[in-house]
């Protein structure tokens, strides 16, 4: 399978699911500006979307969507990284996943965006500070991960969009459980192995 990526983007996520659950990975880098991959290959041919990740099976078959990703490479290797599908816990997964994806990812695009007001992009801080709020909530009952002391591919997600945070001066000091489990995400094995294939570290 091939992992098509660009450097410390959403992509990130699934990247370390694999790392996670011992899959290997072939990488392209994709540059989100031309839409080329480092192999000069046209990235909307592979995602008509334009934007990573996108997996491409070992069939030829291409699946997009950062958070079914992740979902589909945990399933390949069970190992909590996802609960089993059709299980209460599994919708509780999705339902933290969705949270993610709707309300904290899509909140920090504007914030990268050069064209967006200085108004608008402190509107985006304070929609994100009360987003995060509820992830602090959820950590403070001493759990290590936002399922307890399993790692899941929430808690990926999760890590790698509030990776940002220091790129567009988004102040979490308010959050202290939202910076000590960034921290300890960062620590495990497959987190640093997926950031150093990509350069971050």
């Amino acid at each position: 399978m091939k992992l098509y990526y660009a450097k410390g983007a959403c992509s990130l996520a699934p990247h370390i699911v694999a790392h996670e659950a011992g899959i290997p990975l072939a990488l392209e880098r994709v540059d989100t500006k031309t839409h080329q991959t480092e192999k000069g290959r046209d990235f909307y041919a592979i995602n008509p979307k334009g934007y990573v990740p996108a997996l491409e099976l070992d069939d030829g078959t291409v699946l997009t969507e950062g958070p079914v990703v992740s979902q589909y490479l945990a399933d390949k290797k069970p190992n909590g990284l996802a609960p089993a599908n059709g299980t209460l816990e599994r919708y509780r997964l999705q339902e933290l996943l969705g949270y993610i994806n709707s309300e904290i990812h899509k909140s920090y695009s504007p914030l990268f965006n050069p064209a967006s007001s200085d108004d608008l992009k402190a509107d985006r801080k304070a929609y994100l500070a009360k987003r995060y709020k509820l992830i602090e909530e959820r950590l403070a009952d001493g759990r290590k991960y936002l399922f307890g002391d399993q790692f899941t591919v929430a808690d990926a997600y999760l890590f790698t969009v509030t990776n940002w945070s220091g790129t567009v001066k988004l102040d979490l000091s308010a959050y202290p459980k939202v910076l000590a489990f960034q921290k300890r995400v960062a620590e495990r094995p497959a987190v640093q192995a997926a950031m150093k294939a990509e350069g971050l570290i």
